[in-house]
């Protein structure tokens, strides 16, 4: 059996992630508020913590948030891969 070697493991790049739901959020011309009810948070900290990249929805707000703005989940969570260039150039 042959060893996989300079596998790229990706992570999810929380802020990319953030503004991505931001921009999805604002092309379709809703406020924060709206996120808010739709979730059914009693707070919009939340919506906000996602927004900034502090915190990632969990993958069932994830499959919510893919379904209310008809996109995939590929196309909301942004990856990249740590270490990429040192692998890349070797």
């Amino acid at each position: 059996m042959s060893r996989i070697t300079n596998l790229l493991w990706p992570v999810v790049d929380m802020k990319a992630t953030g503004k991505k739901i931001k921009q999805l959020r604002l092309a379709g011309g809703y406020s924060v508020r709206d996120m808010q009810e739709l979730f059914g948070f009693e707070y919009p900290q939340a919506v906000y913590a996602w927004e900034c990249g502090r915190s990632l929805p969990t993958v069932d707000n994830l499959l919510v948030l893919s379904d209310f703005f008809g996109v995939a989940v590929d196309e909301i969570v942004i990856r990249k891969y740590p270490g990429a260039r040192e692998v890349l150039s070797a």
